[in-house]
């Protein structure tokens, strides 16, 4: 962005110091200075000046100008003027930039997550269905991106009912990301249980013309992908485009899914801005079925499946009603069956933004958000559109109390879900052909929200961060239930409808001694509504409102340090313990119940370290090395718990309490040794060698099964030539290995359900390992390649 006044003949090349939480940050861009003519007219090119439009991201302001002939050096102190929902003071944030993931094949959102500490991913269901998981958000998730409010450019991604999924995202569109980490609801509302995170896509001025490029490897991967980027001080444009297509390494993998991503700014005064964006997926994938542990170390695979009458050891089946209704029951593979996700999902948002002055602005956003499901992943098709409106209004004021930096924010938000979802019985005649329905539910879920923040920067050296949110949510459906026999159909009606009010306070300290260190200290707040898809079963099994049923919460102290004593060595660590109440689980009901329910547990802890690490250690020798850490513990357990079992004929409670919480990765550690040669014959030549390490977990409340754990090995090498070699320094070139050592890990397993023996006694680890649906394997060793030219 530019900084601009009246009298264009009057440009110099300037360099800000902008203040950031008391550190000097240097800036660089175009200015055209007002010549001064008197006090009044000083006074008005100031003003104009600090009304100017500019943006930054972590204190960097990135100009694409031309160098003018005459250079002024000018110190500024101001505020920044992004929204508290894209910089939340106090949180504890991590973040990736694309030169961590720009250089790679980037399949998924886990390409760009991979170095952020405190982020985790699994496999989801689907080739880019990544589970993204911070602090151990989802890990007990088998899609989606759960307990996190999710935003691109701003824009909300996660619909009314907390849901949220990485399948529109191409890492090939997006600049960086953004990780807000701790419970987060008093800025982010309703499900930010764990935090929010925020993709950030290209800007077009850095873009300045067309990419083009293509990616290739192993099992049949192909990604053809083009960028268009345009932008100037009166608009900025990014246009993205991408079909990726593969056959996968596990039987019935094979798919296709081709993404869309618009931005677009335009600036229509000094003070007003328009900010289009535009995102569209269709995915269309077939999905194998998730295994037992001791299918996984059968055939991980699933090699030689297809005809489930003489499949190999270790197949999976799914068992289809023959006749789509009732009665006899058929074995057959995911492959003949026909399984897959077949979904497509359109977001569309616009945002206006009006400086009322140098101090004030006011943004008001609107977004449609359409998610339209055809799931056939199991012995039943998911159906369905879930049709969402997003709007909200705030204020970012800036001024001083006391004589010092004050910064308030305020706003206020609607959305709104309305969904109709069918459930399919699938019969086994390949094409996931379906036969009679099994439930529909329509209904509705809308979220009212407030939220406000004050940044007080009351010393120095010092500020502190007080906020409040609240939600009011309103949940309601009406199922139908349909039952077949030989004598005909049955159907029947149940209608639930809740409302819930939550409140989110926070508070957070910062202090900054010096330009090498910054200490933060926070306690956040957060909750998270059940979904409808929670209150069909009551507790005593039988269908209808599970009224008891409330809202999850958490409270979340934060305690860490940044440390940065040279430009060669920058550390950042974070402790915290975080306290759940009211946790969302499933359950039995009894013997002979209709089925599980949700339940509240009580009370559970989660606290952890979180360290991140980039060092140069050999800037002299080695001025193009350096090193980026990071690492998570998340240590996990139930404090207060009491889970019910049963089988045919009798029901046992058994205590959870110290018991570790299943899904949770209690280490895991990335660990990238980098190095790009600077100059030289060998400029522009640069690589990496990274391991990941994830420690086993448990998949069970009692602890009685874990899945094991890894470590991988990946290599990377790319060439950017350098500029002196002409119409060539237009190119890219990559080229990786994944998993080296060609190891069969465990990239997603869900939670296994303990179970009840005759004798009353839990089942054991040995009877667990039967236990089917938890486990997908890693891909074997892969290679790929790419290029990618710009114009």
């Amino acid at each position: 962005m530019f900084l601009h006044a009246g009298f264009s003949c009057c440009l110099f090349r300037f360099t800000i110091m902008l203040s950031i939480y008391g550190t000097p940050l240097r800036l660089s861009g175009v200015m055209a200075v007002m010549t001064l003519l008197s006090a009044a007219n000083t006074h008005a090119a100031t003003a104009q000046m600090a009304r100017s439009r500019y943006q930054t991201h972590r204190g960097k302001l990135v100009s694409s100008a031309k160098h003018q002939a005459k250079t002024e050096h000018v110190t500024v102190t101001g505020n920044s003027r992004a929204s508290a929902m894209a910089h939340p003071a106090g949180q504890t944030t991590y973040s990736s930039e694309r030169s961590s993931f720009g250089n790679q094949v980037g399949q998924s959102v886990a390409d760009m997550v991979v170095t952020i500490p405190g982020v985790s991913f699994t496999q989801g269901n689907g080739p880019r269905d990544t589970v993204v998981s911070v602090r151990g958000s989802g890990d007990r998730q088998s899609y989606g991106l759960k307990n996190l409010q999710v935003l691109e450019d701003g824009f909300p991604m996660t619909q009314p009912d907390g849901t949220a999924r990485a399948d529109l995202i191409d890492p090939h569109a997006y600049e960086g990301v953004d990780v807000f980490e701790g419970p987060a609801s008093t800025l982010y509302g309703n499900y930010a249980i764990n935090g929010a995170i925020n993709f950030r896509t290209r800007k077009g001025a850095d873009i300045h013309g067309l990419e083009v490029g293509s990616d290739f490897g192993s099992f049949g991967m192909f990604n053809n992908y083009a960028t268009l980027g345009l932008g100037n001080k009166h608009y900025d444009l990014m246009i993205f485009g991408s079909d990726v297509r593969g056959n996968g390494f596990i039987a019935n993998s094979r798919y296709n899914t081709s993404t869309e991503n618009v931005r677009l700014r335009v600036n229509l005064t000094s003070s007003d801005r328009l900010i289009l964006k535009f995102v569209n997926n269709v995915t269309d994938a077939f999905l194998p079925v998730r295994l037992s542990l001791n299918q996984y170390r059968a055939n991980p695979y699933q090699r030689g499946c297809y005809n489930a009458a003489d499949a190999a050891t270790g197949c999976a089946t799914v068992n289809l009603l023959v006749n789509g209704r009732y009665g006899t029951k058929e074995a057959i593979s995911p492959q003949a069956a026909g399984l897959g996700r077949f979904d497509r999902r359109t977001v569309v948002g616009l945002r206006w933004e009006h400086d009322f002055n140098a101090r004030t602005i006011w943004r008001n956003q609107f977004t449609y958000d359409q998610r339209h499901i055809d799931q056939p992943t199991s012995p039943v098709a998911y159906v369905g559109p879930y049709n969402s409106y997003n709007a909200s209004s705030d204020i970012t004021n800036h001024a001083r109390l006391a004589g010092k930096s004050l910064e308030t924010f305020g706003g206020i938000s609607f959305d709104y879900l309305d969904f109709g979802s069918q459930i399919y019985n699938i019969m086994p005649l390949g094409g996931a052909t379906r036969g009679a329905m099994n439930s529909e539910s329509y209904g509705h879920q809308w979220n009212l929200g407030a939220r406000f923040q004050e940044d007080w920067h009351f010393a120095p050296n010092w500020h502190v961060v007080v906020g409040l949110g609240g939600t009011y949510s309103d949940i309601g459906a009406t199922e139908t239930l349909y039952s077949y026999s030989a004598m005909g159909q049955n159907q029947r009606y149940i209608t639930a409808n809740r409302f819930y009010f939550n409140l989110a306070p926070e508070g957070a300290l910062i202090y900054t001694p010096s330009k090498k260190w910054t200490f933060h200290t926070r306690i956040g707040t957060a909750y998270g509504t059940p979904s409808s898809s929670n209150l069909f079963i009551t507790p005593q099994g039988q269908y209808g409102n599970n009224t008891q049923l409330k809202s999850q919460t958490s409270v979340g102290i934060d305690l860490g340090a940044d440390w940065h004593p040279s430009s060669n060595i920058t550390m950042q660590a974070t402790g915290f313990y975080e306290f759940y109440n009211n946790e969302l689980v499933s359950q039995s009901a009894g013997v002979n119940t209709v089925g599980a329910y949700t339940f509240n547990a009580p009370a559970s802890q989660h606290r952890g370290i979180v360290l991140g690490l980039e060092w140069k250690p050999l800037p002299a020798m080695l001025p193009g090395g350096r090193i980026k850490l990071s690492y998570t513990y998340d240590n996990q357990v139930y404090t207060n718990y009491t889970e019910v079992l049963s089988n045919s004929d009798l029901s046992r409670s058994f205590s959870r309490k110290g018991k570790y919480i299943p899904g949770v990765i209690p280490n895991f550690l990335n660990a990238r040794f980098l190095y790009d040669q600077p100059d030289g014959v060998l400029e522009g030549l640069g690589g990496y060698a990274e391991v990941t390490w994830r420690d086993s977990y448990w998949l069970d409340n009692a602890n009685r099964l874990k899945a094991p754990g890894y470590a991988l090995l990946n290599l990377e090498v790319h060439y950017d030539p350098p500029a002196r070699l002409g119409w060539a320094h237009r190119l890219h070139w990559y080229f990786e290995v994944q998993n080296v050592a060609n190891q069969t890990y465990i990239a997603g397993a869900t939670n296994v359900s303990d179970s009840l023996q005759a004798n009353g006694q839990q089942a054991t680890a040995r009877t667990l390992m039967n236990s089917t649906g938890s486990i997908y394997a890693g891909s074997p060793r892969a290679y790929f390649g790419g290029m990618r030219i710009r114009f």
